[in-house]
């Protein structure tokens, strides 16, 4: 073993590490590992943080967590999040929280699409909501394979047009 210079921020490491310690560089033949933190600040928050593949912080030994107004990573926390745990705003991923979210597990306050949907209005295969459409809807007023709510049909006429008299055919057969 010796001792090599990171070429990030000039410390002296061993040509055996996965990372620098002192900056998180991933080192040639280490795991992937992508961090991109914007200059630009709102509310002590970088406009922009994304953090992608196998990205451990070298002082804590944690994974890396995407934290910014716009957030892109494996967990994003932001005003908008996307990745595999997004939680915010408007969040996109596998599983989402916030106000309005999209996912595979979508729980959101106002707005909740996916394969399964809990929030004020949930739009998924499984929906739960005050306003829930889906295969399975289940809630106040539902509209699925299940139920049949006349103000849930009227709500989601307003909402999506047309095209809720075609589910509701649907889930009369």
């Amino acid at each position: 073993m010796s001792l090599v210079n990171c070429p990030e921020c000039g410390k002296e490491i061993s040509d055996k590490a996965l990372m620098c310690p002192s900056c998180g560089l991933t080192m040639g033949g280490g795991l992937f590992g992508y961090e991109y933190r914007s200059q630009i600040e709102l509310f002590g928050l970088p406009l922009v943080h994304i953090v992608l593949g196998h990205n451990i912080n070298p002082l804590t030994g944690r994974p890396r967590i995407a934290k910014g107004i716009i957030a892109v990573g494996n967990v994003a926390i932001g005003v908008v999040a996307i990745g595999g745990l997004a939680l915010g705003g408007i969040c996109i991923g596998g599983l989402s929280i916030g106000l309005a979210v999209f996912g595979g597990a979508a729980i959101g306050l106002l707005l909740a699409v996916g394969g399964m949907a809990v929030g004020l209005v949930a739009v998924g295969g499984g929906a739960f909501g005050y306003y829930a459409l889906g295969g399975g809807a289940w809630g106040v007023h539902a509209l699925g394979g299940n139920r049949q709510d006349p103000e849930a049909i009227e709500f989601f006429k307003r909402c999506i047009g047309s095209w809720v008299e075609q589910f509701r055919q649907a889930g009369q057969h």
